[in-house]
């Protein structure tokens, strides 16, 4: 549990009984909380007789902590905390979920990974006293595995079966008993042609379930064990997780399991586990039969890929330096469209990788992201190593994979990663093999600790963007309104993923002139909007909305006052005196931006936005932002402008 002030410095509440104090204000805010009850939850039923003077303590201690930022105040035989509902966490996650459920499957996909994404850990986990956390932090617990499974749902009925194994796969490693969520996975599974896994997954929860609580699978996983096994796709699931098609008809139980794999022979040693000593993988070249196969996961190309000449030519040139960098980072905004670059680069080179190439999607900036472990896995099942030898320990997987690449040529594309520690363990060491990973930030631990190269993805050339626009659209209909062309060209910030809305869209409604499309995007309060393919993956907004998401809290708060800066270009001052904050937190903030993409340093001290960037952020303040904070931002804004109006110059 954390609190934090509006210009996002966390409060320091200390150790002990005022944590539950505070948790139970917070998640009660705006109801009266009788003292007995606080005295209730904070001893577990057993109070001192002291009890009601240390929480009447605890309750000065919060209003001094709180002062400026909330009311605590005396209700009664009781205290109420005054908020705005908002600035909660668990009301904010509530307050999505409930408006999931009635909204459009990819509207409620886009706020279930909001909700989801508000979670930092498992709920009043550094609280004390066992009662809290079973009457607050069950129920809390307990409404983040329903969202979860209702994200699920929802991306089976969109047909997005492998965003649903990658959502569901790290969760139940932390819940291996959920027999809804296994349910949920095998159906993925199946319907994306992987039946086999699926029949696995089964019989590795059935195990669980008989081993830690004696029991056999319920309705739910009997259900789908017998669709995967009848070898057809199952029906999206309701919310109860049944499939609709069955919703009605009386629960059947999982046929007869015909047991687990046969033993390990007397005296063959055991897979290795968590333990001291060095890890000596079991996979030495001359224990495999044959060659594995060759290794091809490559998403495909896109056909009219264009422009990007600069980026290929520096990949090559990394390619073919002595010493050759085991990592390359390319590093850009979202929607630069580094990850069609890097597949387009990968699939010119790949006969210099004679052993293949590995792909994974980390999602780095989703909610949860991927695992290093859960890629290992992936990875070594490419790599021929059966299900059972796969290590669970990180850092025996990592040995292992090291040890199977020795030798050999591969390339490793790691897409969407998030943090340095996210890739670290999935990095070959061996010459000859080489890791291209795609991120929205920097990675400048990879860069300083690992030695990799990073090279920067921006937006498109103004030529190469409307030679994407003509690729997708088509020339003839470019060339007839050239003039809005180019103009459609800069509202999209010449970013790809931009440019190819804007195609679907026109596409979609051949009656519509590129003119009337580009005075659309003019209006700054629908283009957000406008630039969406109604699929929460393919919209600016929610691009947008993932990196601001993976901001610090101070950082997001400074991103939010820069939204009251009439024009793209900020100086150092400026923001902070939005921000009402010092120059060396500002400075820290900013980086923050730059590294995120959100911003880019020019001359020392300016910062330039693009105009999307610089929209979402007038979004956001207006959102997440008293109307009294941004009222005195604004009159500090005005007061320095005034006070430096001679003196300012923009090199912008």
């Amino acid at each position: 549990m954390a609190i934090e002030t509006d210009q996002g410095l966390p409060l320091a509440l200390g150790v002990g009984r005022i944590r539950t104090v505070a948790a139970v204000l917070i998640s009660e805010v705006n109801q009266a909380v009788p003292v007995n009850r606080l005295i209730d939850l904070a001893w577990d039923g057993d109070p001192p007789a002291r009890a009601r003077g240390v929480v009447h303590n605890h309750v000065h201690r919060l209003r001094q902590l709180l002062a400026g930022q909330a009311e605590l105040a005396t209700r009664g035989q009781g205290y109420v905390l005054l908020a705005d509902p908002g600035s909660v966490d668990v009301h904010r996650f509530r307050s999505l979920v409930a408006g999931a459920r009635d909204a459009e499957s990819w509207a409620a996909v886009v706020m279930l990974r909001q909700a989801l994404g508000l979670w930092r850990g498992e709920a009043l986990a550094d609280v004390p006293g066992e009662r809290v956390r079973r009457t607050l932090g069950f129920g809390l617990s307990q409404g983040r595995l329903a969202a979860l499974q209702e994200l699920g749902r929802r991306l089976m009925l969109l047909g997005r079966y492998a965003d649903v194994v990658t959502e569901l796969t790290g969760w139940i490693v932390e819940h291996p008993l959920h027999e809804e969520l296994a349910a949920l996975l095998m159906r993925a599974l199946q319907a994306s042609g992987r039946q086999a896994e699926a029949l696995d997954h089964y019989h590795r929860v059935r195990r669980h379930l008989k081993d830690q609580l004696g029991i056999d699978p319920g309705p739910a996983l009997g259900e789908a064990y017998l669709a995967v096994l009848g070898g057809s796709h199952s029906p999206a699931p309701t919310a109860s997780g049944r499939p609709k098609s069955a919703a009605r008809r009386p629960a059947r139980a999982a046929p007869a399991y015909a047991g687990p794999p046969a033993p390990r022979p007397h005296g063959e040693p055991a897979p290795p586990g968590r333990g001291a000593g060095p890890y000596v993988a079991p996979y030495a070249p001359s224990q495999r039969p044959g060659p594995p196969p060759r290794i091809a996961q490559l998403p495909p190309v896109v056909a009219d890929f264009c422009g990007r000449d600069r980026e290929l030519t520096l990949l090559d040139q990394h390619l073919e330096r002595v010493p050759q960098p085991a990592c390359v980072v390319l590093a850009g905004a979202g929607g630069t469209g580094k990850t069609t670059l890097a597949v387009q680069w990968a699939h010119r080179r790949k006969a210099e990788f004679p052993d293949g190439q590995l792909f994974a999607d980390l999602r780095g900036f989703e909610r949860p992201p991927m695992r290093p472990s859960t890629v290992l896995a992936a990875f070594l099942r490419a790599l021929d190593v059966p299900e059972a030898e796969i290590p669970e320990s990180v850092t025996e997987a990592a040995a292992l994979y090291r040890s199977l690449l020795a030798g050999r040529r591969l390339l490793v594309l790691l897409d969407n990663a998030g943090t340095p520690d996210q890739v670290r363990p999935l990095l070959p060491v061996t010459p000859g093999c080489l890791a291209v990973v795609t991120s929205r930030r920097r990675l400048s631990g990879l860069v300083v600790r690992d030695g990799a190269a990073l090279v920067r993805v921006g937006p498109l050339a103004s030529e190469e963007a409307l030679q994407l626009l003509g690729n997708a659209l088509g020339w003839q209909r470019v060339e007839a309104e050239s003039g809005a062309a180019r103009e459609l060209v800069e509202r999209c910030d010449r970013l790809p993923l931009a440019l190819r809305i804007a195609a679907a869209r026109l596409m979609a409604h051949p009656e519509w002139s590129l003119e009337c499309w580009s005075k659309k995007l003019a209006d700054e309060r629908r283009r957000l909007q406008e630039l969406s393919a109604h699929d929460a993956d393919l919209a600016m907004e929610t691009c947008l909305y993932l990196s601001y998401r993976a901001l610090s809290s101070g950082a997001a708060r400074l991103f939010r006052f820069l939204g009251l800066h009439p024009g793209p270009c900020v100086e150092l001052q400026e923001a902070g005196v939005l921000a009402g904050q010092d120059t060396e937190r500002t400075h820290r903030h900013l980086a923050e931006l730059c590294d995120a993409h959100l911003l880019e340093e020019h001359a020392q001290g300016h910062y330039v936005r693009p105009e999307m960037v610089r929209i979402y952020a007038v979004q956001r303040v207006a959102a997440e932002e008293p109307q009294h904070a941004r009222d005195q931002a604004a009159r500090r804004l005005i007061a320095h402008f005034a006070q430096h109006r001679e003196h300012r110059v923009s090199p912008c």
